[in-house]
């Protein structure tokens, strides 16, 4: 099942995502709607056939918490100078970092370079501590989407560590869907990730080129910290991230996830 979280009539609403067999074949569109995500989709109200690319979108989760990935593709790791990690290494992204699809990411002044990091990332599904990656974990998956680890590049250096910079608000792009029928082994595998600035592809990797698995990932996360349900995990970005200008427009995209577009401009007075 693909969902998404969309304003209709003023009002936030789920919606369920097809792909259209009528007039708009192959594009994705909204085709029934709920106030609550938990209510069986077959059983709420079906609409209009509303593309998804029309549609007023909000970001399609609403995490207690953003918990991400750094350095978990050996190439991104190389690009920026950095040795390849012998452990995941784990860092936050604040709530009110989080963007819907089409918002605006602000650069903010204090910063003299915003890079973009297009990622895929899993919404936990189930109250998660000490899981085991030797164990069925598809329990805990709800599902996947396309999220932006937005980043200060420079103030990620200055710091020495990473909350402000890749902590601003704006700085976590999230959406445009949820596809909750994509398995850890089809991630695994390899999904096909990747990310266009204005159109020119910057980034093109495969989650099957992660240094860390996800099920090795949920073992060492839950051995520290309790997952709840809702919960969003960035899985890393590969090679390519590079910086950006104001009027710039970036697009991440994956098979079976859409394409989380977003514009940049300079932080608002």
């Amino acid at each position: 099942m693909k969902y998404c979280r969309f304003m209709s009539n003023g009002k936030p609403q789920w919606g369920l995502v097809e792909e259209s067999q009528g007039e708009l074949v192959g594009e994705l569109v909204i085709v029934a709607a709920t106030d609550s995500p938990e209510q069986d989709f077959a059983n709420v109200c079906a609409i209009p056939p509303l593309p998804l690319s029309q549609a007023e979108l909000l970001a399609p989760v609403q995490p207690g918490k953003i918990i991400c990935v750094g350095r978990n593709y050996r190439d991104h790791a190389k690009e920026l100078g950095n040795d390849v990690p012998l452990e995941p290494l784990l860092f936050w992204k604040p709530v009110s970092s989080l963007l819907a699809p089409g918002g605006v990411v602000r650069m903010p002044r204090a910063s003299e370079r915003v890079d973009f990091e297009g990622e895929i990332a899993l919404v936990i599904g189930k109250r998660a501590r000490w899981l085991s990656a030797d164990q069925n974990l598809s329990e805990y998956v709800h599902g996947f989407t396309l999220a932006n680890d937005v980043t200060a590049r420079d103030l990620q250096k200055k710091d020495g560590q990473w909350t402000r910079a890749k902590g601003f608000d704006t700085f976590c792009p999230v959406g445009p869907l949820v596809d909750t029928s994509i398995t850890l082994d089809r991630v695994a595998s390899g999904i096909t990730l990747e990310t266009r600035v204005n159109g020119d592809l910057r980034q093109h990797g495969s989650t099957a080129d992660f240094i860390f698995s996800l099920p090795h990932l949920l073992e060492y996360i839950t051995a520290a910290i309790t997952l709840e349900p809702g919960d969003l995990l960035l899985t890393g970005t590969p090679a390519g991230v590079g910086p950006l200008a104001a009027g710039d427009r970036v697009e991440v995209s994956a098979e079976g996830l859409g394409v989380l577009s977003n514009p940049f401009a300079p932080e608002e007075n």
